[in-house]
């Protein structure tokens, strides 16, 4: 689909949470290839769950912490006082960033940004982490010439977890129907008839999270950063009453069977800009809450 001007103007800019800011300078011959530059992205930092892959056990403080810092400039603060190395140099585990799904995505989108390739934060469901479970995660979507968006996981982009999770695809361009976007996910649970339990961080058996309330959150998380608004995972803000796992209300429903097909398949740049800056419910306010998973929640407010 061609894309405009405008938008791939727009996402090719870093935002204020991928700038490198007073960092910049760490970024000099960094190369312009995509696979290369998600490489990289794999090669600094490690998953709070990866541990027990790759025989390591994070430091507490970093467990806890690390994966706080919303902003690259922090991020990088962190990678350049652990190891002063140029960042093309590949970390020893120790030396790592400890992080989530949204640090790999939100460094390969700041270089991609750095080296001019438009790009954008994507929240969704994948299916690849070992079952058919459609687990919260976020990859790449970045813009080629040719083929226009393609998704990319550069959590996968080591041989070897590709390999521990038997992926069969090229990590640079991740099947839509093996990760679905937030507005995806619903309509397939509200249009085709999809089993909600089998969208979320977990199953029902292991808490509440999961489910159309865990998924509308994710719809919220997923326009916010198509306007390059990409908050943590755990940011808050738009809820209707209610508690994580249970049922959403029925108006709330309707609401967000609206707002899916705007966020799902060919996006237009224009709608989402416009339902992002105009929805009280779905605009990033100042002030957000964040469940932080190890430090609890606390009111934060963004830059």
């Amino acid at each position: 689909m061609p894309e405009t001007k405008e938008a791939l103007t727009f996402y090719a800019a870093q935002s204020t949470y991928s700038d490198p800011g007073a960092l910049a300078g760490v970024y000099t011959d960094l190369p312009r290839d995509p696979a290369e530059l998600a490489r990289i992205s794999r090669d600094l930092l490690i998953h709070r769950v990866e541990g027990d892959l790759f025989g390591h056990t994070h430091p507490t403080d970093r467990l806890h912490n690390d994966a706080e810092s919303r902003y690259i400039d922090d991020t990088l603060s962190i990678l350049v006082e652990r190891n002063a190395a140029p960042l093309s140099a590949r970390r020893e585990l120790g030396d790592r960033f400890v992080g989530t799904c949204r640090d790999f995505t939100l460094l390969h989108c700041s270089f991609l940004r750095h080296a001019g390739i438009p790009a954008r934060v994507r929240i969704g469901f994948a299916d690849y982490w070992g079952s058919s479970f459609h687990g919260d995660h976020v990859v790449t979507e970045y813009w080629d010439d040719e083929r226009g968006w393609l998704l990319a996981d550069a959590q996968l982009a080591d041989p070897f977890v590709s390999g521990h999770w038997k992926v069969n695809f090229d990590p640079m361009d991740v099947p839509r129907d093996r990760f679905l976007v937030a507005g995806e996910a619903w309509r397939a649970i509200r249009e085709k008839g999809a089993d909600e339990r089998t969208f979320g961080l977990h199953g029902p058996q292991e808490g509440p999270f999961w489910g159309e309330r865990y998924v509308a959150g994710s719809i919220r998380l997923d326009l916010a950063a198509l306007n390059k608004v990409e908050t943590l995972l755990w940011d808050v803000w738009g809820e209707d009453e209610g508690a994580p796992g249970t049922p959403l209300p029925e108006p709330s429903r309707k609401f967000y069977d609206g707002v899916a097909p705007l966020v799902s398949g060919e996006i237009s740049f224009e709608a989402a800009r416009k339902l992002f800056t105009e929805d009280d419910v779905l605009r990033a306010p100042q002030t957000v809450t964040s469940y932080a998973p190890f430090n609890g929640p606390s009111e934060v407010v963004l830059r």
